[in-house]
């Protein structure tokens, strides 16, 4: 009796990443936001007036990207841009009131869906969890 052919490791993280991150996406879309606009107000929070090239290095994008989506949400009244004083070149990035009040509201919804994600899954496993996928990322040269 043969074994059944299991999918190889990469499949299987690539279609659980690929679910978790629709899920994620339909999560922030339920809050009226989007994964570029929360990972975009996370850096600025995190980070506190951030310029321009760190927060696209910090998010994983280009810069020509971030700029696309700061141009939209200081449209949209969510964040200010302002010149560097020592360094012209510079932008620095600062939240309004409203993208405050967003990044509050898209954090209880990050949470909530943290939450629903380790459901039934103790602290020893989540733990291990995340030491195979720090592995995995160190073999492939992360």
């Amino acid at each position: 009796m043969t074994t059944p052919l299991r999918p190889p490791i990469g499949l299987e993280l690539h279609r659980s990443a690929r679910a978790v991150s629709q899920a994620f996406d339909a999560a922030m879309a339920e809050a009226g936001a989007s994964l570029p606009v929360w990972l975009t107000l996370l850096a600025v929070k995190t980070r506190g007036s951030a310029n321009q090239r760190e927060m696209a290095g910090v998010i994983g994008i280009q810069g020509a990207t971030l700029t696309h989506h700061l141009n939209a949400m200081e449209s949209q009244g969510l964040l200010t841009r302002r010149r560097a004083p020592d360094n012209r070149r510079i932008h620095q990035v600062e939240l309004t009131p409203a993208g405050e009040a967003l990044f509050m509201k898209l954090r209880g919804t990050a949470i909530a869906f943290d939450k629903r994600l380790r459901a039934g899954l103790d602290e020893a496993r989540l733990a291990e969890f995340a030491a195979v996928l720090s592995a995995m990322r160190a073999n492939v040269g992360d």
